[in-house]
């Protein structure tokens, strides 16, 4: 069985930015070239990855970004199932928590994924009240 993964704004930014737990997300990516996981990421949590570098580097960098990010082994969920509606909801309701991570989780827990990130500050209280597994990234 392999494992499934899913990504967060901060998780792509870490590897992009060559920062502190890039490593991580790269070895996740590696594992889904070589067929040993699945990686997903919600479009919602890709335009927090754009806007960010829209407002510091401009449209034809971030436009770059993302087409170098779509070429990778990682599925971008366009649309937001009716099951990740609900959970989205459910946890945004239940946590001190933006809504893009809230759909992140959504997505990992629905699909019985692995969460990467390194958000502790906003989700340190959902792994402790919620059946999810993170990779954390730092």
């Amino acid at each position: 069985m392999i494992n499934a993964y899913v990504l967060d704004a901060c998780a792509v930014t870490a590897i992009v930015n060559g920062e502190n737990g890039g490593e991580v997300v790269g070895a996740v990516i590696e594992a889904a070239y070589n067929g040993r996981a699945r990686v997903m990421m919600n479009i919602i949590n890709l335009l927090e990855v754009y806007y960010d570098k829209l407002r510091s580097l401009g449209k034809s960098e971030a436009d770059k970004l993302i087409a170098v990010i779509k070429k990778q082994p990682i599925v971008i969920v366009s649309e937001i199932s009716a099951s990740v509606f609900v959970e989205a909801g459910r946890i945004k309701a239940n946590y001190r928590i933006s809504l893009a991570d809230s759909i992140a989780i959504a997505e990992a827990l629905t699909s019985g994924a692995i969460l990467v990130t390194s958000d502790h500050h906003e989700m340190d209280e959902v792994e402790a009240n919620e059946n999810i597994k993170f990779l954390w990234i730092r």
